[in-house]
């Protein structure tokens, strides 16, 4: 199995850790990228993307390699620690340039196999809005199968959480691993995420973006074809 990580922050806090954690229960090859340091442009806005093409974008090679790693792992893994009751800017900025890829435009169809997990730490509250956050991209890329961790971990550094709470997490995580690798190669999409996509679809049919209606057409999606059957 593939996992990618895809870090909010560029240092190795609570949430950096749990992530690990789990990519390392869930075992194969793992890709870690941390933000911004890989990866820390923030979108300009210009439409390109959408109307373009994604290659037209002015920090496309920068983002190739994650969005490369992305495509190749079977697991994606989005850790942020709260900011705000939110996600961290860098990771945002990182979603907003894959806006592209929501279901409502050109969605890859190999996310329709894959499964994520969003992890988020606080030392209260806003796991919920922060995991959110990242869960709404992951399901408009249309990964079938994506889980939410959050932990109020009560501390500012990963050496202060308290031996109770470390250990719930890595029981935590033994769970969330074992239920990941044993649906491996048995994802598939639920009622919402199909009835999503399948309002997309009448979208396309009746379209006003061209570069999205040609990509749709060309997969079959406005007819019989379905990513999840690819």
């Amino acid at each position: 199995m593939k996992t990618i990580i895809i870090n909010g922050q560029n240092h190795q806090g609570s949430t950096y850790h749990i992530g690990k954690e789990l990519a390392d229960k869930i075992g194969g090859e793992t890709k870690e990228f941390f933000l911004p340091k890989d990866f820390g442009e923030f979108c300009l806005g210009c439409t390109n993307c959408f109307l373009k093409g994604e290659e037209t974008c002015l920090h496309y090679e920068k983002l190739k390699p994650i969005v490369d790693a992305l495509d190749e792992a079977d697991v994606v893994i989005l850790t942020s620690p709260v900011y705000v009751m939110h996600s961290t800017g860098s990771m945002k900025a990182f979603l907003d340039h894959l806006g592209y890829r929501w279901m409502v435009h050109r969605p890859e169809e190999k996310m329709f196999k894959k499964q994520g997990v969003c992890i988020s730490t606080a030392a209260g509250a806003g796991m919920k809005s922060t995991n959110k956050d990242m869960a709404d991209s992951l399901f408009n890329w249309g990964i079938a199968k994506i889980y939410k961790y959050g932990m109020a971990v009560a501390a500012t550094s990963w050496e202060d959480v308290s031996e109770k709470k470390m250990a719930k997490i890595h029981k935590d995580m033994d769970r969330l691993a074992a239920d990941i690798k044993s649906s491996h190669g048995n994802v598939k999409p639920g009622i919402k995420l199909k009835a999503w996509f399948m309002l997309c679809r009448f979208i396309q049919k009746n379209g006003y973006n061209p570069k999205d209606m040609e990509y749709w057409k060309y997969k079959g999606w406005t007819e019989e074809n379905r990513p999840w059957k690819a």
